[in-house]
């Protein structure tokens, strides 16, 4: 059985594989992200993605015989990309052009086996709407901490959950990992399967 890496510091990613059954050691990507932002956003966030993996394959550390999986989420308000926040201004800023609108959550990832090459690499895409935020309510969350860790200032699974009107897409693309798609590809191209016994 190869061993399967997830190349990310994620607790949500982390959290997200360990819910289907998926065994797994981490190793996180050491190296710069750098970021063509000419191109459309999926291919941006499919090639830090895909840098990520880069970086995990060729680390000491990852076995010859291994699966990685990495992935890069990003949060994109009228044509804006939302990394994450650089202080508490800033997350309330982000929060603000958040407030009362649609917006698009990509997360690219990356699967390659390292013993044989083969890679599958891609982006998925969910859209959230939020409901009006009062600045009593920004402020609030922003106190809290929460965003600060997080591309778009915001955890839809933690307290932002109460901002959220409407969702139309993969939950959990938006939680950090879109788990129906990693799970498929592992199963239908790396022969790696969560419910056979």
């Amino acid at each position: 059985m190869k061993k399967i890496i997830l190349g990310s510091q994620s607790p949500r990613r982390k959290e997200l594989l360990e819910n289907v059954g998926l065994k797994f050691e981490i190793i996180t990507a050491e190296g710069e992200e750098v970021v063509d932002l000419s191109l459309p956003f999926p291919e941006i966030v499919t090639s830090l993605a895909e840098t990520k993996n880069e970086q995990v394959i060729n680390a000491k550390s990852c076995p010859k015989d291994a699966i990685v999986i990495t992935a890069d989420t990003m949060v994109v308000c009228e044509r804006k990309i939302m990394g994450k926040p650089k202080n508490d201004e800033d997350a309330k800023r982000m929060l603000r052009l958040l407030s009362g609108n649609t917006h698009s959550v990509l997360t690219g990832y990356c699967i390659c086996d390292k013993g044989t090459g083969k890679k599958r690499s891609g982006a998925v895409e969910s859209f959230v709407k939020f409901r009006e935020l009062s600045e009593d309510e920004i402020d609030g969350y922003v106190k809290t901490k929460e965003p600060m860790d997080k591309a778009g200032a915001y955890g839809i699974q933690l307290k932002a959950s109460m901002f959220v009107e409407e969702i139309h897409g993969d939950y959990f693309n938006i939680v950090g990992l879109p788990v129906e798609r990693i799970c498929k590809l592992l199963k239908e191209d790396f022969d790696v399967s969560l419910l056979e016994i």
